[in-house]
């Protein structure tokens, strides 16, 4: 009897222990996650599973850390998230952003939103589709087609508040139990013999804080103070925007930018919602007029609106009278990055162009793709040396789509702006009647400034077509001497205007990224 009862406890206790292991088991793969929620900052705790991607030194919650939650930084997050990294965010201010620019998507930068599975981010926020441009001159207009014909019907531009659009991202981004949004300042990247191991900053309560992991991406925008670290930035301020917004205005041409090509420089209208029209008046230099004083209206007054087109000049006036006049400096920086083990730059901390012709968004979006392919066939992200030498193909496969834009925003904006040199001017009005002529004049340019066609030998042979069309126009029907010397000032001009863009992009990873080393770097083998 004493027997059988002590096997029997032996059998309840060995039961007991079976269970116990069972249960460590199955929870090991578990971990507490902290959401908060940037809409409502509130915050709750979600239990899940553990992916593949550990890390194996620092914070052994955190595979990357993302710096900034931007339009990059909240798609990059929500990528990564995605693919089982688990990833941390530290966002300066999560309450919704108020910007003037970032509210013109392109087709481009929306197939790569759908490629990243956040096109619902352009919904219920008010958004407006966008087919095309249509560009004003001296009473002249023409209307400019995106090229969506092979694309599905959802397909094209989109506009909106970009405030709007960066907490749909965030929220979509936080949603997932293995990304944490925190709010919070990083002052400096914490580095260890060259290797950037992660990130120093103060919390919202003011709270000093270290965060670690294998990978950190500084996406913190165009004031971004840890790009010296990782870059050599070069930045030009070629000029700012003063940006209004036009209550229940009709545009001539719905559902189209407009683009009005006035002295001294352009000016842009654009919905952002369906009873408000964006406005931007490019002014050229780092100075504009003072609002406080009123000099600023008395220049839109005086200057601006006799160059608007008649259907929107009394809108233009009562948005100037209302007073809610804001201006933005506009930043041009080409890519020039320090390979640095342990960290990536990314979005407007990296590379920043003219926003003329709204390609930020679409240069961004490109980079997560292009990244998050390179990235996936990774588990282990802790060779921080093995790594930044195969990110060094990054700077590469980005060109096509980066350096189109970049090119094109930088040499448009020098042609569309006002000069009193008459090569300059014959330029001009060369642009807008090439655009003007229609087929593969206006379609060839068009799908390069929408992100559908990234291709920099095209954007280059449509410049030069652009500046023999102006020289051909000077030589006909009679080539004077001083008609023949305009059109070689017109080319050297063209030249002068389009080779120093090249140059700072890079022209062997814009036209021959192949002969590139890195174009071909294999990822580095996974560590069991």
């Amino acid at each position: 009897m004493a027997d059988l009862l002590t096997g029997s406890i032996l059998t309840v206790l060995l039961g007991l222990v079976a269970v116990f292991w069972f249960l460590v088991w199955k929870n090991s793969g578990r971990r507490k996650i902290e959401i908060i929620d940037p809409t409502t900052n509130s915050t709750a705790t979600t239990t899940v599973y553990d992916g593949g991607c550990r890390s194996k030194d620092g914070d052994d919650d955190v595979d990357i850390i993302v710096v900034g939650a931007g339009v990059a930084g909240a798609a990059l997050a929500h990528t990564l998230g995605k693919e089982g990294r688990r990833v941390k965010v530290i966002e300066r201010d999560l309450t919704e952003p108020d910007r003037i620019v970032g509210e013109l998507l392109q087709p481009g930068g929306y197939l790569k939103l759908q490629e990243l599975g956040l096109e619902d981010c352009v919904e219920k926020i008010d958004a407006q589709r966008v087919f095309g441009y249509a560009l004003f001159k001296d009473g002249k207009s023409t209307r400019l087609s995106y090229p969506l014909e092979k694309f599905h019907s959802d397909v094209s531009g989109r506009s909106f508040h970009n405030g709007r659009f960066i907490q749909r991202m965030r929220e979509k981004a936080a949603s997932l139990p293995n990304v944490k949004l925190e709010q919070g300042t990083v002052t400096s990247l914490l580095e260890e013999n060259g290797t950037i191991r992660g990130v120093q900053y103060k919390t919202k309560s003011g709270e000093e804080m270290k965060a670690y992991a294998p990978l950190t991406v500084v996406c913190d925008g165009c004031f971004s103070n840890l790009r010296r670290t990782l870059c050599d930035p070069k930045v030009e301020v070629p000029s700012c925007f003063v940006g209004l917004v036009l209550e229940n205005c009709q545009l001539p041409h719905e559902n189209h930018g407009h683009v009005i090509l006035a002295d001294p420089s352009p000016i842009l209208f654009y919905p952002i919602s369906s009873t408000e029209v964006r406005c931007l008046v490019d002014v050229p230099g780092q100075k504009v007029p003072s609002i406080s004083n009123g000099e600023m209206a008395k220049y839109l007054k005086s200057v601006v609106a006799p160059q608007v087109p008649p259907e929107i000049k009394d809108a233009f006036i009562a948005a100037v009278d209302n007073g809610n006049i804001r201006t933005m400096p506009n930043r041009s920086m080409p890519a020039a990055p320090h390979p640095t083990p342990g960290a990536l730059l990314m979005g407007d901390a990296f590379n920043m162009r003219h926003p003329l012709t709204g390609g930020g968004m679409t240069v961004a979006l490109s980079d997560i793709v292009v990244l998050r392919d390179l990235l996936k066939p990774l588990r282990d992200l802790n060779d921080a040396p093995t790594l930044c030498r195969y990110l060094e193909s990054f700077y590469t496969l980005r060109k096509p789509v980066a350096s189109t834009i970049n090119t094109l925003a930088g040499a448009l904006y020098k042609v569309f702006c006002a000069s009193p040199d008459q090569a300059r001017k014959e330029m001009r009005e060369a642009c807008f009647d090439y655009l003007s002529l229609g087929g593969v004049f206006s379609e060839g340019p068009v799908s390069l400034l929408s992100g559908l066609n990234p291709r920099p030998l095209s954007l280059v042979c449509h410049f030069f077509a652009v500046a023999i069309f102006g020289v051909g126009r000077l030589l006909l029907p009679f080539p004077s001497p001083k008609r023949i010397w305009i059109g070689a000032r017109l080319i050297s001009g063209a030249s002068a205007i389009i080779f120093p863009i090249i140059k700072a992009e890079g022209v062997r990873q814009m036209f021959f990224p192949a002969t590139v080393p890195a174009y071909y770097r294999s990822p580095p083998e996974v560590r069991l």
